[in-house]
């Protein structure tokens, strides 16, 4: 059985750069450093909302688009991880101080 297995932010854009681009001019066009671009790309580092923003301006998508994928990614990760045993909150009665 195959787990939904979703890609990482930065291995997409990766297929958006035109060819030939270097990480030197992409990071230039999108205002930020070389390093900031080049850890996204590399799946070390999170979009943040700020480079979605970014990255919708400059490629004509939604900033959406990008959280989404970031999203979808950071929660496949955090499912890989061993957490506690979490008991379901028990909801009393809705108190009138509300």
């Amino acid at each position: 059985m195959s787990m939904y297995n979703p890609a990482h932010p930065g291995e997409v854009l990766r297929e958006w750069l035109p060819e030939g681009m270097r990480i030197e001019q992409a990071a230039e066009q999108l205002h930020i450093s070389r390093t900031t671009l080049s850890k996204v790309l590399n799946a070390k580092s999170g979009l943040t909302a700020s480079m979605a923003l970014r990255l919708a301006s400059w490629l004509g998508t939604s900033p959406d688009f990008w959280l989404g994928m970031q999203l979808q990614w950071d929660l496949r990760q955090a499912k890989k991880l061993r957490l506690p045993k979490i008991k379901p909150l028990k909801r009393e009665a809705v108190s009138t101080v509300l």
